[in-house]
């Protein structure tokens, strides 16, 4: 009689969990500053009203500080024209 083959799942290490935020483009260096004190984010993107990219962080916990506030201020540029945003936050 053979004997069968025995298939290991591997096991499921880290999935990531992505979740959208809603944000008046005033309000969207304000609630960026909140998702990276939280420590859990590893990437944030923020899209226009129309699904555009507009800007795609990768945030890691040893670099928060001082490379993390050139982009911010550009973000804070960017979508004071704009209305309505979607932010994207892709947790570990």
């Amino acid at each position: 009689m053979p004997a069968k083959k025995v298939t290991k799942k591997k096991p499921i290490i880290s999935k990531k969990q992505q979740k959208e935020f809603k944000v008046e483009g005033k309000k969207v260096v304000s609630k960026v500053k909140e998702l990276i004190k939280e420590g859990n984010v590893r990437k944030i993107t923020i899209k226009d009203s129309k699904g555009k990219v507009i800007m795609s962080i990768p945030v890691t916990v040893g670099v928060v500080g001082a490379l993390l506030l050139p982009p911010l201020v550009v973000l804070g540029a960017l979508v004071a024209m704009i209305s309505e945003c979607t932010i994207t936050v892709e947790r570990k």
